[in-house]
């Protein structure tokens, strides 16, 4: 079983659009995933803007990759670095604790992400 940041079973992310490097609903990473797309945001139209300009469209239809293009308020795996770049730059957007894998932890901190919980999420009893 993998689990999620809060330690417990890792949830879906999203089938509508169907996310995750492996195209199941989850953010989970393995090996072959150098990008570590395993935190679950809940992307932002501030945020589509920001990754698109750093290279990143994720706004775009691409269907040579089965990928529909993300609207706001869509849920997304996301690489956890390009997540926190954007929350060092102010356009990090809301996170599913339950959905985010815990490799996210190797390279951000547990503080950080308790703090763009999404509302929807629950939270570590301290």
């Amino acid at each position: 079983m993998e689990k999620n940041v809060l330690d417990t079973e890792l949830q879906i992310c999203s089938n509508r659009p169907r996310t995750g490097f492996y195209r199941d609903g989850l953010c989970r990473a393995g090996d072959d995933d150098l990008g570590t797309h395993t935190v679950c945001a809940v992307v932002t139209e501030e945020f589509l803007e920001y990754t698109r300009d750093r290279g990143n469209d994720l706004i775009s239809a691409r269907p040579e990759y089965d990928f529909p293009g993300l609207r706001p308020g869509d849920r997304w795996c996301l690489c956890a670095l390009r997540w926190e770049e954007a929350r060092l730059a102010g356009k990090a957007p809301l996170i599913v604790l339950e959905a985010t894998h815990q490799r996210t932890l190797e390279l951000v901190d547990y503080a950080e992400l308790i703090q763009y919980a999404w509302r929807g999420s629950l939270r570590r009893p301290e």
